[in-house]
């Protein structure tokens, strides 16, 4: 009796699949078109970065512009222009250190090494934060993270194994790069504990964790948007 009743329920879901598919694959893989969403939406992003850049670059024309005509516009254009270096927004070279985080590499066999989990073998936003709060507490003049000036409004965020930097996503190894002291960043590395941790996880799971002194790093004037949306005081 049960027979004709699963047949019929059966028979009713392939009308309903039949229906909703209206001739198309309703298993068909959409990865392609996640990919190429993704592709857009960086363009996109890389266009609107581009045309901010613009128009920052002909407000600060007409800024210019405006001082000459104006004392008091000029005094306070003046005044501006001798914070910008410290705000990272004007391009410096020197020595300095870089370092390097990179996920542990994927075995043949697809096996993990032993006790270790999956979140074991990538790096993650606190390895890449531990890294750049080190530099600066070793007293990094200036520091750049995948290219991109590090500055007090720089957010350092992960989604997955990928970092998400000015609306910018950057897939690991991750670069950061300090100008300064060389031996006293490294010092300032070798006491920060969450460096520390990292660097022996990376001897366990087999993470990539380099650290190389340079004769001239370069770091690009910060060409993204200053504003702060919000901000609260330390207790």
């Amino acid at each position: 009796m049960l027979t004709p009743a699963v047949l019929a329920v059966a028979g009713m879901l392939f009308s309903l699949s039949a229906a909703t598919a209206k001739g198309t694959d309703l298993r068909d893989d959409r990865r392609p078109e996640l990919t190429n969403l993704i592709s857009e939406r960086k363009r996109e992003v890389a266009d609107s970065r581009d045309r901010a850049s613009r128009l920052r670059a002909e407000i600060d024309a007409q800024q210019r512009a405006q001082a000459g005509a104006d004392g008091q516009v000029d005094q306070q254009r003046r005044r501006g222009d001798q914070e910008q270096a410290a705000a990272g927004l004007t391009a410096v070279h020197g020595p300095g250190v870089v370092v390097v985080l990179n996920d542990a590499p994927r075995r043949a066999d697809g096996t993990r090494p032993a006790g270790a989990t999956v979140d074991d073998l990538v790096v993650h936003q606190q390895d890449v934060q531990a890294v750049v709060n080190a530099l600066w507490a070793g007293g990094a003049e200036a520091m750049t993270l995948m290219g991109v000036r590090v500055i007090s409004t720089s957010a350092v965020r992960c989604v997955g194994n990928t970092l998400l930097l000015d609306g910018q996503v950057y897939s690991p190894p991750f670069e950061i790069a300090a100008i300064g002291d060389q031996a006293r960043l490294e010092r300032a590395l070798g006491v920060s504990e969450g460096v520390r941790l990292f660097s022996e996880a990376a001897g366990t799971f087999g993470l990539g964790y380099e650290v190389r002194w340079e004769g001239d790093v370069q770091a690009r004037a910060y060409d993204g948007s200053t504003a702060l949306r919000a901000a609260r005081t330390g207790s």
